[in-house]
């Protein structure tokens, strides 16, 4: 990919009807590439593909409803960006959750990992092919909150300790996002796919703006809806801003052909954490999304 230019580029944004996805979205219609979003609702999907194509002059977007922490729905994604598209240059895993307290999806994963870790593996994986025919792929997952912590090789879904909103178990499983991308990278040396992962910053995200009350220590409450309205629009990146580091990632000369990187809010190349490079860390999370996703990928009767 050799230049800012995306005019004839296929792109995937999940999470991307909404919030950094869809301002990450925009920016890459606007630069000419063929977008398909990402969303749980239809209505609100279509709402948003046709706002894109009305912002960057051209019909190239269009939605797909699906539910990205479930594993049909990650199926149901690449049935259709493979009905649609014979290549596919830029993937980008943008959905994210934050759950107040531990959910399981259908497929018995904790909800918070399977959005984070086990969609962005699975559907690099599902996505493969269509990845491997463009000239120079790129996969850009995303981490957040306050990355960088212990990764507990023997709680990745938080079942023994899960504290959630985004003070332990939200910044636990985006750590597990900077390792899946690095080891990622390794995997897929000599395909002519990159991966690397961003950091958006703290954004005004819908996300961010619906934590409630109660998510707060008891002794901030009282001040917390403060907070929120007021005191936090002030700090937290506007969504264009925040998407910033994506579309860089997925489109910038200087990254053509890096792989295994880390890409800060400011479009900056910075050192990944230590934990992410633990390869004992690295290698069970790598080794758990396998097991989880094998009922997809690897579907009985099909060789492996």
């Amino acid at each position: 990919m050799a230049s800012n230019d995306m005019n004839g580029r296929a792109v995937l944004v999940t999470g991307g009807t909404g919030g950094i996805g869809m301002e990450t979205a925009r920016e890459l219609a606007r630069r000419g590439a063929s977008v398909v979003l990402v969303g749980l609702d239809p209505e609100r999907g279509q709402r948003a593909a046709r706002d894109l194509r009305d912002s960057a002059g051209h019909d190239r977007v269009h939605a797909v409803a699906a539910d990205c922490t479930r594993l049909d729905g990650l199926r149901r994604v690449a049935d259709a960006v493979t009905e649609r598209h014979d290549r596919l240059d830029v993937l980008v895993n943008n959905v994210g959750v934050n759950q107040p307290t531990r959910q399981t999806t259908a497929d018995g994963v904790e909800k918070m990992f399977a959005a984070h870790v086990l969609a962005p593996y699975t559907l690099t994986h599902l996505l493969l092919p269509l990845l491997r025919r463009a000239p120079a792929a790129r996969v850009v997952n995303l981490t957040g909150g306050i990355p960088g912590g212990r990764i507990d090789p023997g709680d990745l879904m938080g079942e023994r300790r899960y504290v959630g909103w985004t003070f332990t178990h939200y910044n636990h499983t985006k750590t597990m996002t900077m390792a899946l991308t690095h080891r990622l990278a390794r995997e897929l040396e000599g395909t002519g796919v990159t991966a690397n992962v961003v950091y958006p910053g703290h954004g005004h995200t819908p996300m961010n703006r619906a934590i409630p009350v109660r998510a707060f220590p008891i002794l901030y409450r009282p001040i917390a809806p403060l907070v929120l309205k007021v005191v936090a629009p002030l700090f937290l990146s506007d969504l264009t801003r925040s998407a910033r580091s994506s579309v860089h990632a997925a489109c910038a000369p200087e990254l053509e052909g890096v792989t295994g990187a880390y890409v800060d809010g400011k479009c900056r190349r910075k050192p990944l954490p230590a934990a992410a490079l633990d390869p004992a860390a690295q290698n069970a999370v790598w080794d758990l999304c396998a097991r989880l996703s094998a009922p997809v990928l690897h579907p009985a009767g099909e060789g492996r």
